[in-house]
């Protein structure tokens, strides 16, 4: 199987020690995803920009931030996160009609953008905006809890979104999140998958770094 990267969400960490949670996967994290919820998006309220900026200011954070917006206006808070060109911005489709210049507004704070869509949400919906978007987040559950099982059906939509990458030539990542551990990850990097995010099967284990070995042993 290709190599894949993995990015470890700190939806399943000790937001009591969030500096020392971070530190624990620097050495096995290709980034860190933030979960930032909202409320009405989706039905939990996590953190916002005080959080993941306290993060990117801290010198002891040494990972890129992924910051996975589940929100109703990216347009508002999206350009309150302070961001650099190692860092990632994901938006909802669903929350606007007028993606191409969400996407142009997000990528003048310097960062790298993305998009996701829920679950039942059309996958063609965002296959236009491939070209413009450096990755594509698959949710492998229902946005808005950690902890939940993958769903199958989430193979096709990586298939189809891998297919038109690779026909087109595009850089744009392919990304999973949800219900990821090591009896999923093979599924998902069969499909297409290049990154892999995961809270529960990280954070929820006492060694972080076995944890991500584990699931990359899963794929071998």
């Amino acid at each position: 199987m290709p190599e894949v990267v993995f990015a470890p969400s700190i939806l399943a960490a000790d937001f009591g020690r969030l500096v020392e949670e971070v530190e624990s996967v620097k050495e096995v994290a290709e980034s860190v995803h933030v979960d930032v919820m909202d409320g009405h998006f989706v039905p939990n309220i996590t953190i916002g920009p005080v959080v993941a900026n306290s993060l990117k200011d801290s010198d002891r954070v040494e990972v890129p931030l992924s910051i996975h917006l589940m929100i109703e206006d990216p347009w508002k808070y999206g350009p309150e996160f302070d961001v650099d060109s190692e860092d990632l911005i994901i938006f909802h489709s669903e929350v606007t009609d007028r993606e191409p210049e969400l996407i142009e507004r997000l990528r003048n704070q310097g960062s790298k953008v993305g998009i996701s869509q829920k679950p039942a949400s059309p996958v063609e919906d965002v296959i236009p905006l491939l070209e413009d978007l450096d990755e594509v987040l698959v949710m492998g559950v229902e946005p808005g809890f950690g902890g939940q099982e993958f769903m199958p059906e989430t193979l096709e939509r990586i298939e189809k979104l891998k297919d038109v990458i690779r026909s087109n030539g595009y850089d744009t990542v392919v990304s999973v999140d949800g219900g990821m551990d090591p009896s999923t990850v093979g599924q998902v990097v069969e499909a297409g998958a290049d990154k892999i995010i995961a809270g529960s099967a990280i954070f929820g284990k006492e060694d972080r770094v076995k944890a991500v070995e584990d699931m990359k042993a899963a794929l071998t």
